[in-house]
């Protein structure tokens, strides 16, 4: 395949210029300036797009198994795809956990099978995610599983946390953390403030979140191990995550699409596809996180794509389950909140979507460098579409965003040098 005259935007190797881009046995074969064709290659006009290494999301919920109604892995890829996703890691909160070096082969042959983005399972910290044992996680890894995670969980027991960390640095493997103190989060489903007092909803306070940071930020240094902090939702967060750094703590901290436009006021109305795990926060919180993405005290963004069904969410508020799907918006919410208001460019947020998360879990990718996979994703960073939540090739729709207008949007997706989503006109 051939990618001819598009802007390349690889933040790997520091380039930003209209070149051709030749992909050869699913590897990258040439970069550069009139870039002949071999017979018989499919040719691509890239003028006017943006040609970059594929997107990576580090965080998503693909539910299999035991949660095929909400989503599945060949769903969840093809979403992935049409977001221009590349590659994913599958969150191992599932019935039953990804705990076990089976139940990460499945996630990796399924993943296979479906043919569209690349899917790298995620295994568990500790058993069943009850916080009690670590799991084998030199088995784990050795299975296939890129990072270790009770994400949908904290580990609460610091003791553990250590070990874990510990234990991981033996085999350079990052160790995923969701932050929440269940003594401060127990009963609440949104922000505590003043919105939540006045839909008399339970809130749970931002503390909740920041005790937890604190603590494995301590951890991380005190070990030395790797921490990947997930879905940062508090401007207190980001503060202690940019000061540890600075302190040489080896840590990356995700910003979702959701806490970087959104905020509490999104579930005026009891709207339950607000409902997220951290919540949504302040204004002052959401500018918080921005800025983080932005300095890259927030170096990954992910989306936390947490899929339900539409019966689950249509329960009273306090009933229903957190979580958003945003696979399939990302790179709209994105482009209209950072970029096209001034706060970033181009090539640092490419940086954010792919060479930061694929070095932040090891992965292949994140890069056109002369051999990496042949993994890319164009990109059309002025069209302007609108959130139709009907046409998703996820198989949930449980989106703040339906019908909102965003600018920006993937046209293709390439995996190992094949077409495996091409756009069409979503305007």
């Amino acid at each position: 395949m051939l990618i001819r005259g598009g802007r390349i935007v690889d933040p790997s190797q520091k380039l930003d210029e209209v070149l051709d881009l030749l992909l050869v046995e699913g590897k990258v074969a040439e970069l550069g300036e009139g870039v002949d064709a071999p017979e018989g290659c499919e040719t691509i006009d890239a003028g006017g797009l943006v040609v970059a290494p594929g997107l990576i999301d580090v965080h998503v919920h693909l539910r299999e198994p035991g949660g095929e109604h909400k989503e599945t892995i060949e769903s969840g890829s093809r979403a992935a795809a049409a977001g221009g996703f590349t590659s994913v890691v599958a969150m191992p909160n599932t019935d039953p956990p990804i705990d076990n070096p089976a139940a990460v082969g499945f996630v990796r042959a399924e993943g296979l099978r479906a043919g569209c983005a690349r899917v790298y399972p995620a295994g568990c910290i500790t058993v069943g995610q009850r916080g009690e044992q670590l799991t084998e996680v030199g088995e784990l890894l050795k299975a296939g599983a890129v990072t270790i995670t009770d994400d949908g969980r904290p580990v609460s027991d610091a003791g553990l946390m250590r070990r874990a960390l510990e234990y991981a640095l033996s085999f350079d493997c990052a160790v995923a953390v969701h932050c929440e103190e269940l003594a401060l989060s127990r009963g609440g489903s949104m922000n505590e403030g003043l919105t939540s007092s006045r839909l008399g909803i339970i809130g749970t306070p931002r503390a909740a979140e920041e005790v937890m940071i604190a603590r494995d930020l301590m951890l991380a240094e005190l070990t030395g191990g790797r921490l990947h902090i997930q879905h940062v939702s508090t401007a207190r967060g980001v503060e202690m995550i940019r000061a540890a750094r600075a302190r040489g703590v080896r840590v990356t901290a995700e910003g979702t699409p959701h806490h970087m436009a959104l905020t509490e006021e999104a579930v005026d109305g009891y709207r339950t596809e607000a409902k997220v795990n951290p919540p949504l926060r302040t204004p002052e919180d959401r500018e918080a996180v921005r800025e983080g993405v932005v300095d890259g005290t927030l170096d990954v963004i992910a989306t936390d794509h947490a899929p339900h069904h539409y019966d689950e969410k249509e329960r009273a508020f306090d009933d229903a389950p957190f979580g958003l799907v945003g696979l399939e918006t990302s790179v709209g919410v994105v482009m209209s909140e950072l970029l096209h208001t001034g706060r970033i460019d181009l090539p640092t947020l490419v940086e954010r979507m792919s060479w930061a998360p694929a070095r932040s879990m090891d992965l292949p990718g994140g890069t056109l460098s002369s051999g990496s996979p042949a993994d890319v994703t164009l990109l059309d960073p002025v069209a302007e579409w609108t959130v139709d939540p009907t046409r998703f090739l996820s198989l949930s729709r449980n989106t703040p965003f339906a019908g909102r207008t965003l600018r920006g949007r993937p046209v293709r997706t390439v995996v190992g040098g094949r077409t495996v989503w091409q756009g069409e006109d979503r305007s």
